[in-house]
């Protein structure tokens, strides 16, 4: 059965292209059936209505509290009926209630090699301690904050001449847009599930991520 598949983003959405191309061209068996922004502004929107995808807007602002948002939140989504939710850039702290709305079904993609720098300015602090490696790592959401259970990393070396900007950008375009659809292609087989056990990948438990040597070819 094709996975129903909501992704909320806050920005441009490069990842959500990703994904839009891979459920296109069948990499990924699924639909996107809702991207749901906290910002009237992001980028991203624009490229899930040129793919005929609907989207809702639900800003933070309009709320008294994280609580009272997420509540919105699963209300609002709920109508989509996801089997998975993808956070695609989503500048949300997400609370308890949430998280265990979808617990199990739900991955963050976090620009860095976790648990190396979990939460913002991941690029800047790669430099700041001299790490020769970078990446980018998918996760399951759990309630904390970037430490749910790794499924995929990848990682470049860090080059001497590199900044923040450069960082960032060889991140998403050597890394995020090839380890993030084949996160969601696997588990919208189902190949990929959160078991008591753990990550559960190709019916064995990961004892650490797979790298990007797991990446299929479609996805590289």
């Amino acid at each position: 059965m094709t996975a129903r598949i909501a992704v909320l983003i806050s920005g441009e959405g490069r990842n959500l292209q990703a994904l839009i191309d891979a459920c296109a061209d069948g990499r990924i068996d699924g639909r996107i059936v809702v991207v749901l922004s906290n910002r009237a502004e992001a980028g991203g929107i624009a490229r899930a209505q040129r793919a005929g995808i609907a989207v809702e807007l639900l800003s933070h602002r309009d709320y008294a509290s994280r609580e009272a948002y997420d509540t919105a939140l699963v209300s609002r989504l709920a109508a989509y009926r996801p089997d998975i939710v993808v956070l695609a850039g989503f500048m949300r702290i997400l609370t308890p209630l949430f998280i265990g709305a979808y617990a199990g079904r739900m991955l963050n993609i976090h620009p860095s090699l976790l648990p190396r720098h979990p939460g913002l300015h991941t690029h800047e602090a790669v430099l700041a301690a001299g790490d020769a490696e970078h990446g980018a790592t998918v996760h399951f959401v759990t309630d904390e904050l970037d430490g749910g259970p790794r499924v995929i990393q990848g990682q470049f070396k860090v080059r001497a001449d590199d900044t923040p900007q450069t960082l960032a950008a060889r991140v998403m375009s050597e890394v995020e847009l090839k380890i993030y659809p084949q996160a969601v292609a696997w588990m919208a087989r189902g190949e990929l599930a959160l078991t008591a056990g753990g990550v559960e990948l190709h019916g064995r438990i990961l004892t650490a991520p797979v790298g990007m040597d797991a990446v299929e070819e479609a996805f590289r």
